[in-house]
């Protein structure tokens, strides 16, 4: 078989009034199971959904793994169910043995038949390859690094450029950006490879699979992340509505409070309830690169003893609610306590965006949008205002 085999499958029709299910990509378990058949010295196939058009019953970066002496119920991760997928671990298995990677296009033409479970309309381009080429980049095998990053550790990006020959796609290069800026690998040549790596230092806060696509070729840049998470120092009103507002955003929401009648399951139901000393429980938790602290607690003493602990840890951001004259003085107590610089930037306070709400729905509102502006690197402005500029093509 040839490097890259692009085999179109036709799947007879079904009813088009169910829609289709679109589950998250790649996760920690995907990498753990990696971590695991790797331990036991089994070789694995890794199966990635690399492009789409139309309806598709997955999305770009849905991933599956598959060990060498399993058998399909012991696969992790999903491509979507049915004749895809059973086609998919059959290209699994060749890929083990052979150590040739495969590139399919399966079209899900009308309908597809109602045995099959896949209720979509669309072509899906799935990628498999051995280990050993999936995890290898310029040499370099990433696993530990890309197990680090969907746990706990700085993300990832993977990157995969495809051609588009022929009415045919195929695999052209792929190569691994860390956050830092420097890569493994590469997408064929240096005009790509620069391309290929602003385009996932853009997508890395993101923490999702993203394709860009171009005339001739596609950009697969995966960013391999955690899930964020804020630890709220403090469990009053205004801590509720943060805490409220960072589940709706997807975050791991923890709370740290010392007193019972705050620190109630019933109040947080969405939250991991820590209750104790706060500086001390804030201080000893495990921060990773996807870690956001916020300190609202109910005195400046208490909001000063948190802050000292905050800034020792890894967060990237630290913010504290209070007024201006209330942050100028923390900072000067960090100071003199011999903060280094680098830890005093990630510090934002009087915390939040100025929205001009007062309310805590409001606050947390403004909290909430400062976060997500660090994690996208978004600029706080109106899009209207980038349009006047210039900046927003439409």
């Amino acid at each position: 078989m040839p490097p890259d085999v692009v085999v179109t499958i036709t799947l007879p029709p079904v009813a088009d009034s169910l829609s289709c299910a679109k589950i998250p990509n790649v996760n920690a378990s995907i990498y753990a199971r990696m971590s695991a058949l790797r331990a036991s010295g089994q070789r694995f196939a890794v199966a990635t959904v690399v492009r789409t058009t139309g309806s598709t019953p997955q999305v770009v970066g849905a991933t599956l793994v598959l060990g060498q002496h399993e058998d399909v119920k012991s696969a992790v991760g999903t491509l979507g169910g049915g004749c895809v997928e059973a086609d998919a671990i059959d290209a699994a298995r060749e890929s083990i043995e052979t150590g040739i990677h495969s590139l399919r296009a399966y079209e899900l033409t009308e309908d597809l038949a109602w045995n099959t479970g896949l209720v979509c309309g669309g072509t899906m381009w799935i990628l498999v390859h051995r280990d050993d080429q999936a995890l290898t980049f310029g040499g370099q095998d990433v696993l530990d690094e890309l197990l680090s990053a969907s746990a706990f550790g700085e993300p990832v990006a993977v990157v995969t450029r495809l051609a588009k020959v022929g009415g045919q796609i195929t695999l052209l290069g792929r190569m691994a950006v860390r956050v830092d800026g420097t890569t493994l690998g590469s997408c064929g040549d240096p005009d790509t490879d620069a391309r290929a790596t602003h385009a996932a230092a853009a997508q890395l806060p993101h923490g999702t699979a993203r394709i860009l696509k171009g005339e001739n070729e596609d950009l697969l840049i995966e960013a391999i992340a955690c899930r964020p998470r804020v630890v709220i120092a403090g469990g009053g009103h205004v801590a509720l509505a943060i805490a409220r507002q960072a589940a709706m955003l997807d975050f791991d929401v923890t709370i740290v409070e010392d007193r019972p009648e705050f620190a109630d399951p019933s109040r947080f139901p969405d939250a991991t309830i820590l209750q104790g000393d706060v500086p001390t429980t804030l201080g000893g938790l495990a921060y990773s690169w996807n870690s956001f602290i916020v300190i609202a607690t109910r005195g400046h003493k208490l909001d000063a003893a948190c802050m000292l602990e905050a800034v020792k840890t890894q967060a990237r951001y630290i913010g504290l609610l209070g007024s201006r004259r209330k942050t100028v003085l923390v900072e000067a107590m960090l100071r003199e306590e011999g903060v280094s610089e680098e830890r005093l930037q990630v510090i934002h306070a009087p915390v939040g965006l100025d929205l001009g709400g007062r309310t805590p729905a409001e606050i947390a509102m403004s909290v909430m949008a400062e976060i997500s502006a660090i994690r996208y690197h978004g600029t706080g402005r109106p899009l209207s205002a980038h349009r006047r500029s210039g900046l927003l093509q439409t």
